[in-house]
């Protein structure tokens, strides 16, 4: 497999926390996001974090929805100014934009249909077949009274218990499997590790995949 030969940043943001790692780097680094989070705040913090690193290129994993290396919506659980952001001439290098879940989706693919689900602030969703990356917005379809979101996300389950949140979860998964029919079921995010069992045909993922997604999207026989 060919890879990139140069060294990439990984910019991995969520409503909680961004969180960056460079190529040979031991350790990411944490950086507090929230409600109001914009790019304008993020470019000089995560310049500062990184200032010891070296890298020549950065990816960018987005919690929303990425078209052709475009953020096309402003993102749910933060501020505004992302879709029209210039992020390759804020950091001066070489930029690849890419859905987070997608992101998280790629660095656990081994070989079989992945179906990935990030267990977050919200809902991440994502595809991964025949090493292509196909987001999908799926938090945001109808579930119930709402969408799959509303239930899976953060909100949900610090309002209403760990309980009913894991019951709801287990259906998202019964309902997803049932639809995509995927070989391998990775479970993601910050707040999969709050569930008491692992569903049958899962697995559990680790941050470490977002970084290791990152990484892989410069390889030359991935598509997105």
């Amino acid at each position: 497999m060919k890879e990139f030969n140069k060294k990439i940043l990984v910019i991995d943001i969520g409503g909680s926390n961004v969180k960056i790692l460079a190529t040979g780097q031991p350790e990411r680094i944490k950086i507090p996001s929230g409600s109001d989070f914009s790019p304008d705040q993020m470019v000089p913090l995560v310049k500062e974090h990184a200032a010891g690193w070296e890298y020549d290129a950065i990816t960018i994993g987005f919690p929303g929805v990425v078209k052709h290396n475009k953020i096309i919506n402003e993102p749910v659980n933060m501020g505004s100014g992302w879709t029209n952001f210039d992020f390759q001439a804020a950091f001066n290098c070489p930029i690849k934009i890419i859905n987070d879940a997608a992101m998280q989706a790629l660095g656990s693919f081994e070989g079989k249909k992945l179906l990935f689900l990030g267990l977050g602030t919200g809902l991440g969703t994502s595809i991964v077949v025949n090493k292509t990356i196909i987001p999908i917005e799926g938090g945001h379809l109808p579930y119930k009274k709402s969408t799959f979101e509303s239930y899976i996300g953060k909100p949900f389950l610090f309002n209403n218990g760990q309980k009913r949140w894991e019951k709801h979860v287990f259906k998202t998964i019964e309902i997803f499997a049932d639809a995509f029919q995927p070989e391998d079921i990775v479970l993601g995010g910050g707040n999969s590790k709050l569930l008491t069992q692992v569903p049958e045909g899962c697995r559990l993922g680790t941050n470490q995949n977002a970084f290791k997604g990152g990484f892989r999207l410069w390889e030359d026989d991935y598509w997105v």
